[in-house]
C-alpha cells in the first residue's frame, strides 16, 4: 500500500467518524520551546492548554515533524528519520478512552478490501499505563485480547506530559510483532521486534508541582478530558509495504535508488555505506521540506539545523565516491514523490532548489578551503614528526570552516596520520553545553508564562482594540515587577501592566508594539513595550514618570499617534515593496522575515545572487507607482484555505489559525497577504518608499531596506544636501558630479601609483649596500637586517631583491625584519646552495617568531610571520645569525 494511500485512508477513517481534517501546519510554529513542531498535537495545544476554544470537538491531521536532536545517528538506527509525518486524531471533551482504542483498532485490523490496513490480530500487542486498569479493562473488552497480550509498561514509557504543569495523562501504545529474528519473544524493550506505531495519549489528569517529565504531583482530574494520538505513517507505511524499514519505503527509496546510480555502488551491500545512503535520503528530504516552509540555511537555531542537513547529504554522497553536485540529482526525485501530498513542492521548486544548490555549492568551496587548511596542519604534524592530527585542530576545521570530522578523518587516514578524536568530542561537548546554557539563560529572560496563565485564566483575554481607535478607557487587571505580582509600582520603577482592554498593538508580524501613555488619577506612566506572552493576554511594560500605579486603578490608555502614523507606513509599505520585488524578480522572490518601524522597513527573502543597481532602482520605481496610483488598502477575514484560493501569500515562519486569517490587499490581488498588522487606508499614505540599501544575511537570503513617510523625504533632503556641498566645493554641476568624481579618483589613484614606485625604489635602492654587508658565517652569506616603516610586503620585497644581489652559487640566507608602530613583519628568504646545506626560510621564521611575540611560516625557500614585541628585534636578528651557524656547522 503506497504511503499516499495510507495517508488517505487514515484521514477518511476519522473523517467518517465525525472528526474535521485539519491541515498540516508549517514546520515553524510561534512556540519560544521549538525550532520545528515535532508532533502532530503540537498545533493544538493552545486547546489542549485552555488558551483557546477549538473550534471543533473532534479532528484529525497528518502533521509534518521534524525531530533533530540526534541528527549523528540518522541512517544508524532504522527506527528514526529527521522528517516523519505523524497521523492524529483528537477529541477536545468529546470521546474518551473506549472510543479512542474502537476508533483505533479498527482501522489497523479492518481488511484492507474494506478500507483498513489488515493488520493480523495475532501479531498485535497494546500497551497500558501500569497504573491504569480502566484502559486494560476497555483493550480486552474492545479486542477480545487475552491478559497476557497486554504490556504493563512504567511512567517513562506510558505517561504523557508536557514536563510543565497542565494537562497529562496515561497512554496505551499498538505495537506489532515482527518476529523472532527480530529479539526475544515477550522482551517488549526489543524496540526492532515489538515496534510501536501509535500511541494513544488518554489526558485525563492536571499536573502541578512538575518537577521533570517523570516527576510530578496530579492535582486532580481535567474538567474535560481529551484524547491526542499520534501514529508514525512512515512506520505503517513499510510494514504495509513489506520492506525493512523507513528508508525503503515508496517515498524514499528512490532517492537511495539514484544515489545508487550517481555513485556506482549498492545499498546492502556494505554496512557503512547503507548509514551513508540512508542519511542521503533522509536529509535531502528533511531539507528540502524545511526550504519548501521557509527555512534557509545559516548559522543559527533553524537556519543551522538545515545547514547541517544539507551538508551532511553532500558530505554522504562524497563518502560513497561521488563528487560532482549532488542534490540537483537527488531531490527533484524527493520531490516527485513529496510533491504528490504537498503540491507547494512543485509551484515553489524554483526558489526550494535555488537554495538548495546554492548551499552546496557554498559547501563546496569549503571544502575546498578546508582541504587547504588540512593540508597545512597535516604537513605541520609530519614537519614535527609526529603522526597525530591534534583535537582543537579537527575542531577548528570543523567550527570555522566548517568542515566534517568524517572527511577529516578520511584525510589525515590518507595522509597516513590519526586524528585525536577525543580532544574533538570534549571540545564539541563544551560547545554543545556552551549553547545548552546560551538557551537556558535566554529562556530565563523571559519571566515564568505560568504567571501570565494565572492573570489570563482569571480574567479572560485582553479586550485588543488596536483595529478600531487609539484610546481607551481601561482597567488595571495585574501589576508585575520581575515577573512577579506587586502592589504597587512607584515613581521610576520599570514593570508591567495588563488592562482589561486596550488600544496598544503588541509586537507581531515583523512590527514593533506601539508607544504611548498610560494616565491615571495622579500617575503618568511611558509605555515601552508592549507583547503577548501567552495568546489572548496583552502585557505592556512600563516606566512610571509620575505618581503610582495600583492593581484596579482605572486609567485613560492613549497610543502616540505620529507613531502609529509612522508604523502603519512602514508596515504598508512592506506590503508594497514585497509585491514590488515579486513584480521584478518574478513570484518565487518571496519574503522570509521582516522588521518594521515608524519611517523604516527592512525586508528578508529568498534569493541567491546580488540585485544589480537596475533591479534595486525598478523595485523602488514599482513601489512609488504604487504610492502615486493611491492603491486601496482593505482587509477582510477568512478560513486559510479560503485565503489562499483567493491568492493570498501565507508567509514563511507564521503561525495561522485554518478557521480564521486576516487578509490584507494593497490594490486588490496585485499585493494580498496574511497580515495581523496596522496599515494605512490608501498607498499614497505611505508618503514614500526610499531604498537605501540591498545586502546578503546568509546563503540564499537577502536583505533589502527602505525609510518611508517623513523620515524618506528626511533622507532625500540629507542626500540632496551632500550633492549640494560636493557641487559647490568641486565647481560643478550636480549632471557632471559622477563623471568629475571619477576624474578625480583616477588621477588620485595615478598619483597613489607614482608615490608606491618612488617609495619602492628608495626602499630597493639600499638593496645593493645592505648586500653588500652581508655577514660570512662559515660558508654563508647571511644579511640579518632591521627596517623600520616597512610592513610585510615591503619586508618580503626587500628580502627578495637582497637575495638575488648576493653572490650566485654561494649558500646565502636573508632575514629582513620590518617594524611599523611596535607591529613585527618577518620575512625570511634562502637560495638553492643554503639549501642544499640544510638551511630553511620556514625553519628561521619559526625560530624567532616567539622573541617578537609571535609565529609564522611557509616554505624552505621563503617564509612569512609576524609579531607584536618589537622591543626584541635585535635578539631576534642575532639569533638568526646563531641559528645559520649551528645548522651550517661554522
Amino acid at each position: 500500500m503506497e504511503t499516499a494511500e495510507i495517508r488517505r485512508r487514515f484521514l477518511a477513517h476519522f473523517e467518517r467518524a465525525g472528526h474535521t481534517p485539519v491541515p498540516s501546519a508549517s514546520l515553524l510554529l510561534d512556540d519560544p520551546n521549538l525550532l520545528f513542531v515535532n508532533a502532530g498535537m503540537v498545533p493544538f495545544k493552545p486547546y489542549f492548554l485552555g488558551q483557546e476554544t477549538p473550534p471543533y470537538d473532534k479532528a484529525t491531521s497528518v502533521q509534518k515533524c521534524v525531530r533533530t536532536p540526534d541528527i549523528e545517528d540518522v541512517g544508524k538506527t532504522t527506527r528514526h528519520g529527521t522528517f516523519f509525518e505523524m497521523c492524529g486524531n483528537f477529541s477536545f471533551g468529546d470521546y474518551f478512552k473506549e472510543r479512542a482504542i474502537e476508533l483505533a483498532w479498527d482501522l489497523v485490523t479492518k481488511p484492507q478490501s474494506d478500507g483498513g490496513w489488515g493488520f493480523d490480530e495475532a501479531r498485535l500487542y497494546p500497551s497500558v499505563y501500569v497504573d491504569d486498569p480502566e484502559a486494560v479493562a476497555l483493550w480486552r473488552k474492545i479486542t477480545g485480547l487475552p491478559d497476557d497480550r497486554i504490556s504493563r509498561l512504567g511512567k517513562s514509557e506510558n505517561y504523557w506530559s508536557m514536563g510543565v504543569p497542565g494537562p497529562g495523562g496515561p497512554c496505551s501504545e499498538i505495537l506489532i510483532d515482527r518476529g523472532p529474528a527480530y529479539g526475544a519473544d515477550g522482551d517488549f524493550s526489543a524496540e526492532d521486534r515489538y515496534l510501536e506505531f501509535w500511541n494513544l495519549v488518554f489526558m485525563q489528569d492536571e499536573l502541578s508541582a512538575v518537577r521533570s517529565k517523570e516527576d510530578f504531583d496530579i492535582a486532580g482530574s481535567l474538567p474535560k478530558k481529551n484524547i491526542d494520538t499520534g501514529m508514525g505513517l512512515e512506520r505503517v507505511a513499510f510494514m504495509t509495504q513489506g520492506v525493512e524499514n523507513m528508508y525503503e519505503i515508496d517515498v524514499m527509496f528512490p532517492v537511495i535508488r539514484m544515489a545508487e546510480q550517481l555513485t556506482g555502488r549498492r545499498y546492502g551491500a556494505d554496512p557503512v555505506d547503507d548509514v551513508r545512503f540512508r542519511v542521503v535520503a533522509d536529509h535531502v528530504r528533511s531539507g528540502m521540506m524545511l526550504i519548501g516552509d521557509g527555512v534557509t540555511p545559516g548559522n543559527e537555531a533553524r537556519g543551522y539545523v538545515l545547514r547541517r542537513l544539507l551538508r551532511r547529504a553532500v558530505r554522504s554522497m562524497r563518502l560513497l565516491g561521488y563528487e560532482d553536485p549532488a542534490l540537483p540529482e537527488l531531490m527533484p526525485v524527493s520531490r516527485d514523490k513529496m510533491g504528490e501530498t504537498y503540491t507547494d513542492l512543485h509551484t515553489d521548486w524554483d526558489r526550494i532548489s535555488r537554495v538548495a544548490f546554492a548551499e552546496e555549492e557554498a559547501f563546496r568551496k569549503t571544502l575546498q578551503a578546508g582541504t587547504h587548511i588540512f593540508d597545512l596542519a597535516a604537513g605541520q604534524v609530519k614537519q614535527a614528526g609526529g603522526t597525530r592530527l591534534a583535537g582543537d585542530q579537527a575542531f577548528a576545521l570543523h567550527d570555522t570552516y566548517g568542515f566534517p570530522i568524517d572527511l577529516t578523518l578520511e584525510m589525515a587516514s590518507e595522509a597516513g596520520l590519526s586524528v585525536d578524536e577525543e580532544g574533538f568530542r570534549a571540545l564539541m561537548g563544551e560547545q554543545r553545553q556552551r549553547a545548552k546554557d546560551d538557551a537556558r539563560s535566554k529562556k530565563g529572560q523571559h519571566a515564568d508564562t505560568g504567571v501570565y496563565r494565572g492573570i489570563l485564566d482569571g480574567h479572560g483575554p485582553t479586550e485588543w482594540l488596536a483595529y478600531e481607535t487609539l484610546e481607551t478607557e481601561s482597567r488595571v487587571l495585574a501589576v508585575l515587577a520581575g515577573g512577579v505580582g506587586v502592589p504597587v509600582l512607584r515613581e521610576g520603577e520599570v514593570g508591567e501592566v495588563v488592562l482589561d482592554r486596550t488600544p496598544f498593538y503588541a509586537e507581531s508580524g515583523g512590527q514593533v508594539a506601539d508607544a504611548g501613555r498610560l494616565v491615571a488619577d495622579g500617575a503618568l506612566l511611558e509605555v515601552l513595550d508592549v507583547q503577548r506572552p501567552v495568546r489572548g493576554l496583552v502585557v505592556h511594560q512600563v516606566r512610571v514618570l509620575e505618581g503610582e500605579l495600583v492593581q484596579d486603578a482605572t486609567l485613560h490608555a492613549r497610543v502616540d499617534p505620529a507613531w502609529r502614523t509612522g508604523a502603519r507606513q512602514a508596515h504598508s509599505g512592506t506590503h508594497v515593496v514585497h509585491a514590488a520585488l515579486r513584480e521584478v524578480l518574478g513570484p518565487s522572490a518571496l519574503q522570509s522575515g521582516s522588521y518594521n518601524r515608524p519611517g523604516y522597513l527592512r525586508l528578508d527573502f529568498g534569493w541567491t545572487t546580488a540585485l544589480d543597481p537596475d533591479q534595486v532602482r525598478q523595485i523602488e520605481q514599482v513601489s512609488n507607482a504604487a504610492l502615486r496610483a493611491d492603491l486601496p488598502v482593505g482587509w477582510q477575514y477568512m478560513t486559510l484555505p479560503e485565503a489562499k484560493d483567493w491568492g493570498a501569500i501565507a508567509l514563511f515562519g507564521e503561525t495561522y489559525d485554518n478557521t480564521k486569517v486576516r487578509v490584507v490587499e494593497i490594490g486588490g490581488p496585485w499585493s494580498r497577504e496574511l497580515c495581523g498588522g496596522t496599515h494605512v487606508d490608501h498607498s499614497s499614505q505611505i508618503g514614500t518608499i526610499v531604498v537605501t540599501g540591498e545586502a546578503s544575511v546568509g546563503s540564499g537570503n537577502r536583505r533589502i531596506e527602505a525609510h518611508t513617510g517623513i523620515e524618506g523625504f528626511d533622507y532625500l533632503a540629507r542626500e540632496r544636501d551632500v550633492v549640494g556641498q560636493l557641487t559647490t566645493l568641486l565647481k560643478t554641476r550636480p549632471d557632471d558630479l559622477v563623471g568629475r568624481v571619477g576624474d578625480l579618483v583616477e588621477r588620485l589613484r595615478a598619483a597613489e601609483k607614482e608615490v608606491e614606485k618612488a617609495r619602492l625604489a628608495q626602499l630597493l635602492a639600499g638593496g645593493e649596500t645592505i648586500a653588500a654587508q652581508a655577514r660570512q658565517v662559515g660558508p654563508v652569506h647571511v644579511v640579518a637586517h632591521r627596517v623600520d616603516g616597512a610592513g610585510g610586503g615591503d619586508a618580503r620585497t626587500l628580502a627578495m631583491d637582497v637575495r638575488g644581489r648576493l653572490p650566485q652559487g654561494e649558500p646565502g640566507v636573508v632575514v629582513v625584519i620590518g617594524v611599523v608602530d611596535d607591529k613585527v613583519a618577518v620575512v625570511a628568504a634562502t637560495n638553492d646552495a643554503a639549501r642544499e646545506r640544510g638551511l630553511s626560510a620556514n625553519d628561521l621564521v619559526r625560530a624567532v617568531g616567539p622573541l617578537v611575540g609571535g609565529k609564522g611560516g611557509g616554505k624552505a625557500d621563503v617564509a612569512q610571520g609576524g609579531g607584536t614585541d618589537a622591543s626584541r628585534v635585535e635578539e631576534a636578528l642575532d639569533l638568526v645569525v646563531a641559528e645559520v651557524g649551528r645548522t651550517a656547522g661554522a
